[in-house]
């Protein structure tokens, strides 16, 4: 009996000895480079303003975060290669609104399980998509956009950058709740159907607002209201759709940070400790608006899977509600 209790006692030592050194290695990381994948192009709005978020976020942790850009098939490609990474905390991936919450409703089948294959850490930024017609437009505001077409359904047409995107989330989610019918024209980017619109081959579109901006500035574009639940202190004059009447509407481009699966998760709270610390400091927010961006919302990671969660069950909605059609 004694021998066996010794025999117990001096496993459980060791057993809590080997934990111990485990977490001890996992809050000490990092101690070597961070590979971030980003799946899209480089100098993209998504990859300028993740280097912004994490050039911050490496001055708190000391850790050097190599950003490998993996275009490609929607974001799915850079995802796949995010999930069959070592979970040793040393691959992390960039996550937004199109991989982890549209893309699950929008096709047939991912290369990854966007609920299971990834650990959340925390948000990094929001972009905000303005509502834009032709500086010239006979349509000066959301209640006459609205107005024309319920006088003309099916005739007036709006774009965006491609089946899935921000853009075309936000013109959905405009139809459903304003209640008009009008024709969707996908674009391969923003710049695209800017030139149409610019060219009046389209009425309005829904354009990421660093892109758009500028030519609001110019008076090429006027801008009718931003997609943000709140005004925003970027554009602290534009309404938002959900003043103008739309209660509830709110549409924002995320993008955020996400471990493989079973990533230790001594080293997941350290990273998002970094990325909350970072997200309030005054510096980050003049560097983000600088690019026209604002800081995501501080949380823990569990906060983060909270809202991703949310974020499908809303997006995967609408998708089903407008009858978009799957992709392969």
């Amino acid at each position: 009996m004694r021998r066996t209790l010794a025999h117990a006692l001096s496993a459980l030592l060791a057993s809590g000895a080997l934990a111990s050194a485990a977490h001890a290695a996992d809050t000490d990381w990092p101690k070597r480079p961070v590979t971030v994948i980003v799946a899209s192009a480089a100098g993209g709005s998504a990859d300028v303003l993740s280097r912004i978020v994490l050039k911050h976020v490496a001055e708190d942790t000391g850790a050097n975060f190599v950003i490998e850009n993996r275009p490609g098939a929607a974001g799915n490609i850079g995802m796949s290669q995010v999930k069959r990474a070592a979970p040793d905390g040393y691959t992390l991936g960039y996550g937004n609104i199109n991989t982890l919450a549209v893309n699950p409703a929008l096709f047939n089948k991912l290369p990854y399980d966007a609920a299971k294959d990834f650990a959340p850490v925390g948000q990094m930024f929001a972009v905000y998509n303005l509502l834009v017609v032709r500086g010239d437009s006979p349509i000066r505001s959301v209640d006459d956009l609205i107005a024309q077409a319920r006088r003309e359904p099916g005739k007036l047409s709006y774009g965006a950058a491609g089946i899935g995107s921000s853009g075309q989330m936000a013109g959905e989610l405009f139809k459903q709740m304003a209640g008009v019918d009008v024709m969707f024209i996908p674009y391969n980017g923003d710049p695209a159907s800017l030139s149409d619109l610019a060219g009046g081959r389209l009425d309005y579109t829904f354009t990421n607002a660093s892109v758009a901006y500028p030519l609001v500035k110019s008076g090429k574009l006027r801008a009718l209201a931003i997609t943000s639940k709140q005004r925003v202190p970027l554009f602290p004059d534009m309404p938002t759709l959900d003043e103008l009447g739309l209660k509830g509407y709110e549409n924002v481009s995320w993008g955020g940070l996400v471990f493989p699966a079973g990533t230790p998760q001594p080293i997941i709270d350290r990273l998002s400790q970094s990325l909350q610390k970072v997200l309030v400091s005054d510096t980050l927010k003049q560097d983000l608006a600088n690019a026209s961006a604002s800081p995501g919302t501080p949380g823990t990671p569990a906060d983060f899977a909270r809202f991703i969660a949310a974020e499908q069950r809303k997006w995967g909605d609408l998708i089903t509600a407008a009858h978009i059609e799957k992709q392969d």
